[in-house]
């Protein structure tokens, strides 16, 4: 994985406007692969981001209209489940009305829908509050584009 930090938040149009409010959001972009996996796991690399930040708020978020995030165990077989149950949900085959690339690709269009492409966590001195068995992971069933962003933001809880 790629890590590169922005200094400031950006928008379609460049760099949005600064603000005065005695606090700033802090943002990292990740680039993951996908071509060997279709579950990839981001708790540790969300763990270093969030590290000696304090108390707030971090948004995770894929701009991708094919990925999408969730909150789970890994390891104990669940993430194969999740990948068979998308499988049914979502068939690979030519039943879908957006039809281009590999076949059952509107599937891939499908996911987002199922799958959130963004999510929200509150950080406790420093560290992400998940829940014991709860990792972060990114789900790309999307086999003709495997490489993929992911955008970490935080936010600081106000000093008020």
């Amino acid at each position: 994985m790629r890590m590169t930090a922005d200094a400031t938040a950006t928008g379609p149009r460049g760099p949005a406007p600064k603000r005065q409010t005695g606090w700033s959001m802090r943002s990292l972009e990740i680039e993951v692969d996908t071509s060997e996996d279709r579950i990839v796991e981001l708790t540790a690399e969300l763990a270093r981001f969030c590290a000696g930040l304090g108390d707030g708020l971090v948004n995770v978020f894929v701009p991708h209209a094919t990925a999408g995030l969730a909150l789970m165990e890994v390891g104990s077989g669940s993430d194969a489940d999740l990948l068979d149950t998308l499988e049914r949900l979502l068939p690979r085959d030519d039943r879908y009305r957006h039809a281009h690339g590999s076949p059952g690709h509107g599937a891939d269009h499908l996911l987002p829908a199922l799958v959130r492409p963004s999510l929200t966590l509150p950080v406790l001195n420093g560290r992400v509050a998940l829940g014991t068995w709860q990792s972060l992971v990114l789900v790309d069933l999307n086999v003709d584009n495997p490489r993929r962003r992911v955008r970490l933001s935080f936010v600081p809880a106000s000093a008020g």
